[in-house]
């Protein structure tokens, strides 16, 4: 007897949630309970009276999984919204990093060769070393990062993704 896995597929998921103590604790308790991974997870005020939260996560998982993720977390009291962007059609995803590289001579060249084909810029320099700052899709920072390996990449630091329906329509 052979058992069929369903395919996992990526999503992101995109909450509008109360800012208040201990809401993060309790998404990230009904992951842990039921054995799902958060990928990625960003969280932003979104209102100027600080009342409410934007938090985005990426997660993996069968469709029945990803459903049953969407419709627990819908559950949750201080949840007001949760959009699935992969499934609302076109959006825009985009992560930031900062990169690390020590280096010297002919690799010290070539890293700021890379870092200006992939559009990085140094936010910091010394005679040794360089910190860039990227942003992009997290496809464009793994290979940007891979590269810089070769060059001498010695820390790396990333934001999380963060995402956005496109076109007028609100989130």
């Amino acid at each position: 007897m052979k058992i069929k896995h369903a395919a996992e597929e990526r999503h992101v998921l995109m909450l509008v949630v109360d800012n208040e103590a201990g809401i993060l604790a309790k998404i990230a308790g009904l992951f842990t309970a039921r054995g799902y991974n958060i990928d990625s997870l960003t969280v932003s005020e979104i209102t100027e009276d600080h009342s409410t939260s934007r938090i985005t996560i990426v997660t993996h998982g069968p469709p029945d999984v990803i459903d049953q993720i969407h419709a627990q977390l819908d559950r949750l009291v201080p949840v007001h919204k949760v959009i699935d962007l992969t499934e609302e059609g076109p959006y825009v995803e985009r992560e930031l990093a900062l990169v690390k590289v020590v280096g010297k001579g002919e690799n010290r060249v070539e890293a700021l060769r890379l870092a200006d084909v992939f559009r990085a810029r140094p936010v910091d320099t010394t005679t040794q070393s360089f910190i860039f700052e990227l942003t992009g899709t997290p496809d464009k920072i793994d290979m940007f990062v891979s590269l810089m390996n070769e060059l001498g990449l010695v820390e790396t630091a990333r934001t999380g993704v963060v995402g956005m329906v496109r076109g007028t329509r609100k989130s």
